[in-house]
């Protein structure tokens, strides 16, 4: 075991004594770690997808098997879920700090669980927002817990990408939902069709409890708990022979020293101007992401769809097409975070989604607006001249912007609020997440597809240059030695 709380500073002897204590060792391989821990985000990716599906058979009347959704239960349907999050995010971020990321995944597993059921056999409206509550903790928590466990439990030369690949998940679970939402619709049109696509997401909740049970808790989290007898064994068990895992341990053991890691991080700690000016970045970081109105497509892409001509069964098919994108371009930003700097590959990534939210909203404005006035059919170019451009706007999403966020919202907080800086971020982002969700419907029956979009490209704008003028650069170095450069440059 480490130190005791209260220990005064870690002599020589007690240090080498973490590396010899003879027990045997139980290997685990980053890659089984990641795939893993990643359920969440998969699980977080088909809860957020699968509904752009159900909708329209929730919309249909009781006697039909839906729910009778109007416009209104709609959006509260959608962005139930997106609420919920907000506040798993928050106190999930709490809980991983108090009690341990591991023991965060495990609880809300069982969660996402109770809460897949609970939609799959809702009554009613009322109940279907409160299920979808539930499965929004769960999602919340995962996004806020999944990046925090991969980028503490990795080696500094592989944090980018592992973290990276629950963003690959995320959009990997989103094409698994559309994928099977279009195979339901098609294949079996019947009454409860909607409860089988929610109720499906219950299976990887149960792979991820018990997957969970064979992982370690990070080496990190032991150390701000000064338990760094556990922490050097986890450190033995997760890196490579020949690492240099004492000079990894004696890092976090004179953070953990400096900054009294011991003590959870809280609101009081904003009151350090190098902290507050970090977790303002985060949440910065966090919000804007949800800014370039990636959700309202991921959500709302068969709505959009069928507002430009198509039909209900094509857009949801041509909807699979979001997600075969998706994954592609995540697949690549696996490898372009590796390998570039994080800043400007968000700002790439920004200057791409401006571009392509100004060229959706001309295509309303010249091919779909005129014949919705006239009274006749879109024609079919504009649907699919729609499509392609949605499909660009992922490109850099999903390639640049979404992992780039995630890796710099798991890295730029400090060791003893971790939890509490990315909970308190990816809460805000839950919540702008939930109110464009929620407005979104609204938007398009006002304003129509030219004036939303045109707005949403506006906004880019704005995100672009907050990420030029006070996002730090993050890739390179071990979070202790982020922490030790942050608390020198803020």
């Amino acid at each position: 075991m480490g130190p005791t709380p209260g220990a005064g500073q870690i002599s020589p002897a007690q240090f080498d004594a973490f590396f010899t204590t003879g027990k045997p060792v139980k290997r685990h391989s980053m890659k089984a770690i990641a795939l893993v821990a990643t359920l969440g985000g998969l699980l977080f990716g088909y809860d957020t997808g699968v509904i752009a599906g159900a909708l329209p058979f929730m919309s249909d009347t009781v006697a039909n098997g839906g729910l009778g959704l109007s416009p209104l239960t709609e959006g509260l349907v959608t962005s139930s879920l997106l609420f919920g999050a907000a506040f798993g995010a928050l106190y999930g971020g709490r809980l991983s700090d108090r009690y341990g990321r591991r023991h965060n995944l495990l609880m809300l597993a069982a969660v996402f669980f109770v809460g897949a059921v609970g939609t799959a056999f809702a009554p009613s409206v009322a109940v279907m927002v409160a299920a979808r509550v539930v499965l929004g903790l769960a999602v919340g928590g995962a996004s806020a817990t999944v990046p925090v466990y991969l980028a503490e439990i990795a080696p500094k030369e592989l944090r980018g990408r592992l973290v990276a690949v629950d963003q690959l998940m995320i959009v990997t679970g989103q094409l698994l939902a559309y994928s099977t939402n279009a195979v339901l619709a098609n294949v079996w049109d019947g009454h409860s069709t909607w409860r089988w696509m929610l109720f499906l997401c219950s299976i990887p909740a149960v792979a991820l409890w018990i997957g969970m049970h064979r992982m370690p808790e990070t080496a990190r989290w032991f150390a701000c708990k000064f338990r760094f007898g556990e922490a050097a064994e986890v450190l033995r068990a997760t890196r490579t022979p020949g690492y240099d895992i004492k000079a990894e341990l004696s890092e976090m053991l004179d953070v953990a020293q400096e900054s009294d890691a011991r003590r959870e991080g809280g609101w009081a700690d904003l009151k350090t101007p190098w902290i507050k000016r970090l977790v303002l970045i985060g949440v910065g970081i966090a919000v804007l992401q949800q800014l370039t109105g990636v959700n309202t497509l991921m959500y709302y892409a068969p709505t959009i769809l069928t507002e430009t001509g198509l039909g209900t069964n094509a857009a949801l098919t041509a909807t699979i097409a979001n997600g075969v994108v998706s994954v592609i371009a995540a697949v690549a930003g696996l490898w372009l975070v590796g390998r570039f700097r994080r800043r400007n590959l968000l700002i790439i990534g920004q200057l791409g989604i401006i571009a392509s939210l100004a060229a959706i909203a001309t295509t309303f404005g010249l091919l779909v607006q005129p014949s919705l006035e006239a009274g006749t059919t879109p024609p079919t170019s504009s649907s699919y001249t729609v499509l392609a451009f949605m499909l660009c706007f992922l490109i850099f999403q999903q390639g640049a912007v979404s992992p780039v966020t995630w890796v710099m919202l798991s890295e730029i907080f400090p060791m003893r609020m971790r939890g509490f800086g990315m909970g308190l971020a990816v809460f805000l982002m839950w919540i702008a997440n939930a109110i464009i969700t929620f407005s979104f419907p609204l938007l398009i029956s006002t304003f129509g597809g030219t004036g939303t979009f045109l707005v949403f490209a506006v906004v880019n704008v704005g995100t672009m240059l907050f990420s030029w003028r006070m996002v730090p650069e993050t890739s390179h170095l071990t979070l202790e030695e982020l922490e030790g450069e942050f608390r020198t440059v803020s």
